[in-house]
């Protein structure tokens, strides 16, 4: 049967190890179910990914809840807390809300892409200007 009094103790006593490992998976995880929405992948594909970055974030926000569970609240807890959450609420919307999530990752990209266009031009502008 499950001990969950061992398991959370488990998570206290290897906390860097485990935030070593799930802070990146995390946030990896979660950048390609990105890059998977934008590029239109399969709804299999997407599934699939937002399967696994789900079960990261939900490993974090048990492993969160394990610290508030004994009383231990310091900033790192919250920043945890919010990352594990945010990854998860984009997750989440990445399956429910796809084309708004979608309409989002173009507008960001048409907006970088528009900027690093009139950086480039301005440099060269003023290079050639000075030069």
């Amino acid at each position: 049967m499950l001990d969950l009094n061992t398991i959370a103790e488990f998570s206290r006593a290897n906390c860097g190890t485990i935030c070593a490992f799930l802070v990146p998976a995390n946030v990896l995880a979660t950048l390609q179910t990105l890059v998977f929405t934008g590029m239109k992948s399969s709804p299999v594909k997407l599934r699939l990914m937002v399967g696994f970055a789900c079960f990261y974030s939900i490993l974090m926000l048990l492993h969160v809840y394990s610290w508030f569970s004994i009383g231990i609240v310091m900033m790192p807890t919250y920043i945890l807390l919010g990352l594990g959450g945010l990854c998860l609420a984009t997750n989440l919307w990445a399956i429910f809300h796809r084309n708004s999530l979608l309409n989002l990752i173009e507008l960001v990209t048409a907006t970088a892409i528009n900027l690093g266009k009139r950086w480039t031009q301005k440099t060269f502008a003023a290079k050639s200007f000075n030069g």
